[in-house]
């Protein structure tokens, strides 16, 4: 079975996205449900096919920094060395719209977010568009980010016309955002490129969005959710928890890189390493789904340099917990 679109997959996609249709294609981060962003209308059946609210603004994935100013009125310094240290890969960037960029992507904001996919499927399809794609991940609106090809024909079905083929997606999480549109950098989302990356780069603090923030993909507080319900736990705890749930006959899964030796508890098991538990997270959470899980007990990470923050994030979205890092309060152990 090939891995990855071929040509004439790549052609087919541009020839059904400029007819105003909707096409999947991967990225390093997850799988994208991609439309013409100039097409008002076509973009509006993004909105339909994942039951997403219209106000929320899309990201537009672009074939590379030379393309910004078709999209953003003004392109600061600052973007400028982002796309120079990061493009392609998995950091979508906050700034000033262009004039012509439809409402419908922006969410009705004065901004828009930007941002070049690494993934070679996605970068060819682009190129071969030649235009920007909206494309937030193939899935219905608060569920779990596709990370195969697969993910989207089940959660979608024919609600997409085309499902490029790319593998499984190098990453595993959604693009790292970040705000530029105002007097200092925020970080929106956080991703595989760290807060701290991005400070290096910039030379200057980068702020965590407040309450406040200009809105963004996957802020909301329950967010990357599976049907089953999903605890955070520390690591001490997490067992005894799941053994609590499963005694009262709840069908009971641990998400954690150590295996329970407790009988009718399913464990979801995750590697050590914090990038492979990125890639393996999303699917670990379908994995619940179709174990039938009721509760997933989940450990959270350590908050450490690298993509521990993103994955803390994505867990505590998962839970409904919203923003910020777990403290005592969170943990239901």
């Amino acid at each position: 079975m090939t891995t990855h679109a071929r040509d004439t997959d790549i052609e087919r996609a541009v020839d059904l996205l400029r007819a105003g249709r909707l096409v999947a294609f991967p990225t390093e981060t997850v799988y994208g449900l991609g439309a013409n962003a100039r097409d008002a209308d076509a973009v509006a059946k993004i909105f339909a096919a994942k039951g997403r609210p219209s106000d929320h603004p899309l990201i537009v994935h672009i074939a590379s920094a030379q393309a910004l100013p078709r999209w953003a009125s003004h392109v600061p310094e600052a973007a400028q060395k982002l796309a120079a240290a990061f493009w392609p890969g998995p950091l979508a960037m906050v700034l000033p719209r262009a004039e012509g960029v439809p409402d419908a992507v922006t969410g009705g904001l004065d901004t828009v977010a930007l941002r070049v996919p690494r993934h070679p499927v996605a970068l060819a399809l682009l190129r071969a568009f030649d235009g920007g794609l909206a494309a937030p991940s193939a899935n219905r609106y608060g569920r779990v980010s596709p990370t195969r090809a697969m993910h989207v024909r089940e959660e979608l079905g024919d609600r997409v016309d085309l499902v490029l083929e790319g593998g499984a997606c190098d990453v595993g999480i959604e693009s790292t955002i970040v705000d530029l549109s105002g007097d200092e950098p925020v970080l929106l989302r956080p991703g595989a490129v760290t807060i701290e990356m991005l400070e290096r780069v910039l030379g200057q603090r980068v702020r965590h969005a407040g309450e406040n923030a200009t809105p963004a993909p996957g802020r909301k507080p329950s967010h990357y959710a599976p049907r089953a319900k999903v605890l955070l736990a520390s690591d001490a705890e997490a067992v005894s928890l799941a053994r609590c749930f499963h005694a009262g006959g709840a069908r009971v899964g641990l998400l954690s890189t150590k295996a329970p030796m407790e009988a009718g508890i399913d464990w979801l098991g995750l590697p050590q390493d914090a990038d492979a538990q990125a890639r393996e997270l999303y699917q670990r959470l379908r994995d619940a789904d179709a174990l039938g899980l009721d509760i997933v007990v989940a450990v959270v990470p350590p908050l450490r340099e690298g993509i521990g923050e993103a994955l803390q994030d994505r867990l505590r979205r998962a839970a409904g917990l919203g923003d910020g890092a777990p403290d005592a309060s969170d943990l239901h152990a």
